[in-house]
């Protein structure tokens, strides 16, 4: 036993006070529980064991604690130093297999491999490479703070623009106020002028109803008179048969039944009737008989402008010729009419002059109401746009609010993707036409240290017989906002990579010093 004490005596006056004695493939941070001068007890509490024991390539603790430095436990762990780079632990299985898995070579100290300390060389260019990297992301950073600085100023500006949209919200609706009272002075006597209109129109129309009314009875009392041809007050079958009007096959002749279907399938009609139904279905027929025939008169002759024109001479196909071209010309009168009436409702009622001028002073009101009315509702939208975007969290220092309103794309082989931050999310195929929205702007997604890392866009096109379409927006450090890929990992979920400085955070400094190795003297 002192000899052993002695050699740990002697082997500690040799160690320089950087370096610690621990046995070999021990973590440093566990060194403290592999003191020579006790038992070990396995790390796992399975059970306690002379210290000669440790790194004896046989397996005593179950959990492989005891061996450290050789293969004997499956589960066991090899630490690998590494000086001058970074230390790496390993399973036991690979010490001494042949196969240099440390750069210091430690973990092949019995086997017949040819294994070089890399640590250095491989350490300094893994040092160059995270220099380079922390130099991005200090240039990030530094871009991060202009994002931030900006970010600031425009919700800065966006208040300010808020309380001016206010004060100018409150004139427009000053002004509308005006304009409405206005409207209503201008509307009181354009109302009792049209109500005033009306009543005098209608009293026209009625006189005018009237008019034709008796115009109509009149016509209908000189028909029946000149149909009822025995005078008594009633129209008979022989008295419609003897006028060749009622012929309607055009045979040359008024059948019985043609006669009955004039007197509503009756042998005679009323004057009464005649007046109440009768006149309405013989009245076309009877009309165009008279236009088309004249009695001859022994009166002398009258001026040439009343004179009629005698009855044609037809024979029956030119009559029917003559009817159509009469019903053609009926038609066309029609139209004509109806085409006027179109132009005066196009145009607009005509009003007496006094009554024209109120109504155009009420338009002109009305127009000058509508369009302060049309101001206020502009602002009242803008105004709540703006303190809608004011209430949107776009990062803890504002660093996000300058990727509002662009737009960033990423192409595959077959599609090219858009992002608008804060707006949404598409895909558009290379070749065709049109756009598969992916999701809206929805929320922050990010771990609970730090959400703004995510970003998740949701309630997109619904898929083909799937879910509706979302895309999850992971941000990493860089110095561009970039998009720089796009999967698809589940169906109708998608993925985007984007960098951006807006997370970047500030490297922590290094002293560059590569020496620093934490050494260790192994048993």
């Amino acid at each position: 036993m002192k000899s052993i004490v002695a050699v740990w005596v002697l082997c500690g006056a040799l160690v320089e006070p950087a370096q610690v004695l621990t046995p070999r493939g021990v973590l440093l941070s566990k060194a403290s529980f592999y003191d020579p001068k006790r038992d070990f007890n396995c790390l796992d509490g399975s059970g306690t064991i002379p210290f000669s024991y440790v790194n004896d390539d046989y397996c005593d603790c179950q959990d492989g604690s005891d061996e450290p430095g050789t293969a004997a436990c499956p589960n066991g762990f090899f630490y690998c130093t590494n000086v001058g780079h970074t230390p790496l632990n390993i399973p036991s299985s690979r010490v001494n297999d042949g196969v240099c898995d440390c750069c210091d070579a430690s973990d092949e100290y019995a086997s017949n491999a040819n294994c070089v300390d890399t640590c250095r060389e491989l350490g300094r260019a893994a040092r160059e490479e995270a220099a380079k990297q922390r130099e991005e992301r200090l240039k990030g950073y530094h871009l991060r703070q202009s994002m931030i600085e900006e970010g600031h100023k425009r919700k800065k500006d966006v208040q300010i623009k808020i309380e001016h949209l206010k004060k100018e919200k409150e004139n427009a609706e000053a002004i509308r106020t005006e304009k409405e009272d206005i409207k209503k002075a201008a509307e009181e006597p354009e109302k009792l002028a049209l109500e005033k209109y009306q009543t005098a129109e209608q009293e026209k129309k009625a006189v005018a109803e009237e008019e034709e009314k008796k115009k109509d009875e009149q016509e209908a009392r000189e028909a029946f008179a000149h149909l009822d041809n025995n005078g008594d007050g009633y129209l008979t079958v022989d008295e419609l048969q003897s006028r060749q009007t009622f012929d309607t096959n055009r045979d040359g002749h008024v059948s019985e039944e043609e006669a009955k279907f004039y007197l509503r399938q009756g042998d005679i009609m009323s004057k009464d009737d005649f007046f109440n139904s009768g006149w309405l279905m013989m009245r076309p027929v009877y009309n165009m008989d008279k236009r088309m025939f004249t009695p001859p008169s022994s009166t002398p002759t009258p001026p040439e402008e009343s004179l009629t024109p005698p009855p044609p001479v037809f024979d029956e196909d030119e009559s029917e010729d003559e009817d159509s071209e009469e019903y053609d010309n009926s038609e066309d009168d029609h139209d004509d009419a109806k085409e006027g009436e179109q132009k005066e409702e196009e145009d607009g009622p005509k009003y007496d002059d006094e009554t024209q001028k109120l109504v155009d002073v009420a338009n002109e009101a009305r127009e000058q109401f509508d369009e302060a009315d049309r101001h206020v509702r502009d602002l009242a939208r803008e105004l709540k746009s703006l303190e809608e975007s004011q209430e949107k969290d776009y990062g803890p220092e504002e660093e996000f609010r300058v990727l509002e309103g662009n737009c960033f794309e990423y192409t595959d082989r077959e599609y090219t993707y858009r992002l608008c931050p804060f707006d949404k999310a598409i895909q558009k195929p290379k070749s065709g036409h049109g756009e598969t929205r992916l999701g809206q702007w929805g929320e922050w997604t990010g771990p609970e240290e730090y959400k703004y890392s995510r970003m998740l866009y949701s309630n997109g096109q619904a898929c083909w017989n799937g879910p509706t379409r979302s895309a999850d927006v992971q941000i990493s450090c860089g110095t561009e906002t970039k998009l720089i890929g796009v999967s698809e990992p589940n169906r109708c979920e998608y993925l985007f990579l984007l960098t951006s400085p807006a997370v970047c955070t500030k490297p922590e400094e290094t002293n560059g010093d590569e020496s620093t190795d934490h050494s260790h003297i192994e048993l």
